[in-house]
């Protein structure tokens, strides 16, 4: 297995989660809509996402919008988990990536040996931080 890597799904607001996902990460970002590719999408559908691709490293996150009209549930189902190096670097991208959002559990030492916290994102998307303490 090469990796693992998330993709997420947007109604209408790939364009936007995945520029605010690739400032904060401080990300290259490709993003690709259906008029762009060259596809056949409905009407309306045009300047909808077919894909867009954040890379940092080996990390990469991808998504794409729905189809016009096709239901997306938003949950807690996803969650990405972000494995800091140090506690600036945690500092930063929790701060960054909690703009506009909601604290679900504050950036704290934990009894596994790490600091952690977690969040939901403007976009509702849960993300996770954690950073190994060094003993």
């Amino acid at each position: 297995m090469k990796s693992i890597n998330p993709y997420l799904n947007f109604d209408g607001e790939t364009r936007d989660a995945m520029t605010f996902y690739a400032k904060c990460l401080d990300a290259e970002l490709v993003i690709q809509s259906f008029k762009d590719s060259g596809m056949e999408s409905p009407p309306g559908g045009e300047d909808r996402t077919i894909h867009a691709m954040i890379t940092k490293g080996n990390v990469v996150i991808m998504a794409s919008d729905t189809m016009p009209g096709e239901r997306l549930v938003k949950g807690n189902n996803v969650w990405i988990n972000i494995d800091c190096t140090d506690t600036a670097e945690q500092d930063k991208l929790f701060a960054a990536l909690g703009e506009g959002g909601t604290v679900v559990m504050p950036l704290a030492d934990q009894f596994w040996g790490a600091r952690f916290g977690m969040l939901n994102d403007k976009f509702g998307l849960g993300w996770m931080f954690n950073c190994n303490i060094q003993k």
